[in-house]
């Protein structure tokens, strides 16, 4: 993977692990000349995330919509910044940019976008790996919910095992770069897309 989207929140929280995690990942990405892509904020995790990136030289790609330019104050040192009309425009622009997504801890807009992302994959319209980084278990009740979907028939449990969870930065991205996708659907055409 040359690039990895992160989805993550515009608030840093209240958990100091999850704080310095983000500043890590940042870190980690620049050390292996992967370019972040995420949204372009300076503030909260994403903040973090970019600051460790840019601190160690990494590659930065910052995706906002117009209306949240003063509101999440966009990042002035990204190496890349790019501004879309709306929120749909900027999860697709950040798609195409990546060649896998990584959702560490946030709001409902993370939820969104994990989701959505998530839904894409299952059916079939990308097959890059999607990771989630439980960063001191925040993501334990998430995990679950999802198990209960597949125990009450309303997930599969190849799409969800197509989510692929680790509680370590590095653990996570070998699994990333190891990710073998599902097949496409037998009913998807995607020359109708």
């Amino acid at each position: 993977m040359k690039a990895i989207a992160v989805f993550c929140g515009s608030s840093e929280g209240n958990d100091s692990k999850i704080i310095s995690e983000a500043y890590t990942l940042g870190k980690i990405l620049a050390s292996k000349q992967i370019t972040l892509v995420y949204g372009a904020a300076k503030i909260g995790i994403m903040g973090q995330v970019a600051k460790g990136t840019i601190d160690n030289n990494g590659k930065v790609i910052g995706v906002i919509p117009d209306f949240l330019k003063t509101k999440e104050i966009v990042h002035a040192d990204l190496t890349e910044l790019i501004v879309t009309k709306n929120m749909h425009d900027r999860k697709v622009l950040m798609y195409d940019k990546s060649d896998g997504f990584m959702i560490i801890p946030g709001g409902f807009g993370t939820m969104d976008e994990f989701f959505e992302i998530t839904t894409w994959g299952q059916l079939g319209l990308h097959t890059k790996p999607i990771g989630i980084l439980n960063t001191n278990g925040y993501y334990d009740a998430l995990i679950k919910q999802c198990e209960m979907m597949v125990e009450r028939g309303f997930l599969k449990q190849e799409n969800l095992d197509a989510v692929v969870v680790d509680t370590t930065i590095d653990g996570l991205l070998e699994k990333m770069n190891n990710f073998k996708p599902l097949p496409a659907p037998k009913w998807l055409n995607l020359d109708r897309l």
